[in-house]
C-alpha cells in the first residue's frame, strides 16, 4: 500500500475528496490523505519542509514554491479554473450584478461585504482600488479568517453580500448564490498541483496529478462549479 499525503487550500477541499475517490477506485493500492487548510497556512507548511508528497494551491502560490525550491521543478499540473461568485442571505433581495456598473452599485449599496484571505479576496480588493471605492467600503468589509467560508458568514447574517469561489459557495445552507461576476471584472483562479520537495514517492505523486488532469475528471470538476484548466 502506497500512502500519499497532500495539503491544499479550502477552495478545492470538496473537489479533491471526490477526485481522491475516483482515483482510488482505479488504483486501490494507493491511499491518499488530503488535509485542507487556509491557503496561506498551507504554503507556510510546505515552506517549512513538512513531510508532504503533494500540494494543491492557487497557481501563483505554486509558482512561488517552485521558485523557492519547496516543490519539484517541472511538477506544476494545472487542474481547474475557478470563478468567484456572489451570495446573499437566503430570503434577501437578489441584487443586479449583470454588468460592471451594476455590480459596483450593489457593492456600494450593501451594508456589509465579505471576502476571503485567498486569491479571490486579493483580486477583489484590487478591483475596489481600481474603482476608487476602497476607502468607502473598508469600514463595512469583513475579511473571513483563513479556513472560514465566506458563505457561512453570509448565512449567519454577518455579511450582506459575500464573495468567494463558486466551489466554496455550493451546498452552503442559508444563502442564495446570485451568480458569477460579470465578464468585464470576472475573477478566475487557476488551482494547480505539484510534487513537494519532501516527496518520497514522486512517480506515484506525478501519476496522481496526471490522472487529475485527464478528461476522466472533467465531469466532477463541472459538478463542483469549476472548469478543467
Amino acid at each position: 500500500m502506497t500512502t500519499l499525503r497532500l495539503i491544499s487550500s479550502m477552495a478545492t477541499k470538496p473537489l479533491l475528496a471526490d477526485l481522491v475517490a475516483l482515483y482510488q477506485a482505479q488504483a486501490p493500492d494507493v491511499h491518499i490523505q488530503v488535509e485542507s487548510v487556509g491557503g496561506v497556512d498551507a504554503a507556510k507548511r510546505v515552506q517549512a519542509s513538512e513531510a508532504l508528497d503533494g500540494v494543491v494551491l492557487a497557481s501563483d502560490a505554486i509558482d512561488k514554491l517552485l521558485a523557492s525550491g519547496h516543490v519539484q521543478a517541472g511538477s506544476r499540473a494545472d487542474l481547474v479554473r475557478s470563478g468567484v461568485a456572489v451570495a446573499v442571505p437566503a430570503g434577501q433581495p437578489v441584487p443586479d450584478i449583470s454588468s460592471e456598473a451594476a455590480l459596483k452599485a450593489a457593492i456600494l449599496a450593501a451594508p456589509t461585504l465579505g471576502y476571503s484571505t485567498g486569491p479571490s479576496g486579493v483580486q477583489l480588493a484590487k478591483q475596489f482600488e481600481a474603482w476608487g471605492i476602497a476607502e468607502t467600503v473598508a469600514p463595512r468589509t469583513v475579511q473571513a479568517k483563513p479556513g472560514v467560508p465566506v458563505g457561512s458568514l453570509v448565512a449567519q447574517g454577518e455579511v450582506a453580500l459575500g464573495f468567494q469561489q463558486l466551489s466554496e459557495m455550493l451546498g452552503v445552507a442559508g444563502i442564495t448564490i446570485v451568480g458569477g461576476l460579470p465578464p468585464e471584472v470576472e475573477i478566475i483562479t487557476t488551482f494547480s498541483g505539484s510534487v513537494a520537495a519532501t516527496c518520497s514517492q514522486p512517480d506515484d505523486m506525478r501519476a496522481l496529478l496526471a490522472f487529475w488532469q485527464s478528461p476522466a475528471c472533467d465531469a466532477l470538476k463541472r459538478q463542483h462549479g469549476m472548469a478543467a484548466a
